[in-house]
């Protein structure tokens, strides 16, 4: 059994190594070759063009940014979709609006093609050890067929539902992250700005019911200054974007989300938009390596936010 992978960034590129670990013969694309390498160094083939890659595969998974790209990879005219043999199945990991994974599962079905929507949970370092958690929405027996694959690169699935319920999954979690980690990031700022030091917040507050716990793989790489990315800024900003957009298609009101969401984007515009969503912390509070009362970014980073969103 062939098993396509187009996309190897972040973390279609753990991903693909993980089935690679255990055996699966892989065909791979991605628009910049040379992201590519690691793998086929090791045996994979790279396909020039989606549509080729399509043609030898029984398996499909792709792992885009947006999508865009991977409306982009399946329906143009090199696309994936029209290419793949009638029965394969096509694994979206990519996180994206459910509206458009149940639009990408109604065209795949026209095409005799099966489809599962199945986002992750986990960043590069969840990825590398196989830890993800896979969200899954699609027919139960198209899952059975992918769960040994699923289980090369991730240690839980959950049958969330039919088509668009994973990605569904994938919006609550993300939002739930992105406001969790701006949540923090002005608690901080606060508590700096009124003299408390940024050791002893992170003390006391870290493993506290209020906060996050995601937030203490957070402390060492923020007191260092250190923001390379597991989870770039710029995606974090898009999926809670996805979440408004899909809020508006659900009726929902979501007035924090919303909110936070564009704080994101100021904070892309002030030069973070490619390091880790954790940034958002560096936006808020300032230069967090210096004390809240000396010269710092601190103050006029939180007077940005105040006068921008004002």
């Amino acid at each position: 059994m062939k098993v396509g992978f187009i996309g190897l960034g972040i973390m279609g590129s753990r991903m693909a190594a993980n089935l690679q670990k255990h055996g699966y013969e892989l065909v791979v694309f991605n628009r910049t070759r040379a992201k590519a390498q690691p793998l086929l160094d090791k045996g994979a083939t790279f396909a020039e063009s989606p549509a080729k890659l399509a043609a030898q595969v029984d398996i499909l998974f792709t792992m885009l940014a947006h999508p865009d790209a991977v409306a982009q990879a399946a329906l143009r005219a090199n696309g994936f979709l029209s290419h793949l043999k009638p029965s394969a199945l096509w694994v979206d990991c990519s996180s994206v609006n459910p509206s458009f994974s149940k639009k990408m599962a109604t065209g795949a079905a026209a095409r005799q093609i099966r489809f599962l929507d199945a986002p992750v949970t986990g960043s590069a370092p969840v990825a590398k050890e196989a830890k993800l958690v896979f969200w899954v929405g699609g027919d139960a027996i198209d899952l059975e067929m992918v769960r040994p694959l699923l289980l090369s690169m991730g240690n839980k699935i959950v049958h969330t539902g039919g088509h668009g319920m994973g990605t569904s999954m994938k919006m609550v979690i993300n939002l739930l992250l992105g406001v969790g980690m701006a949540s923090f990031a002005e608690a901080m700022a606060l508590g700096q700005g009124l003299g408390l030091s940024q050791k002893m917040l992170f003390d006391s507050l870290l493993g506290m019911p209020a906060v996050a716990p995601f937030l203490a793989s957070k402390r060492e790489n923020i007191e260092k200054g250190n923001y390379e990315a597991e989870f770039p800024l710029r995606w974090m900003q898009k999926d809670m974007h996805l979440a408004s957009v899909s809020a508006s298609e659900a009726g929902v009101a979501m007035p924090v989300a919303n909110l936070t969401k564009e704080i994101y984007r100021f904070a892309m515009r002030d030069g973070h938009e490619t390091e880790d969503f954790s940034a958002i912390y560096q936006f808020m509070a300032g230069d967090n390596r210096k004390e809240p009362n000396s010269t710092s970014e601190h103050g006029r980073s939180l007077e940005t936010i105040r006068r921008k969103v004002a």
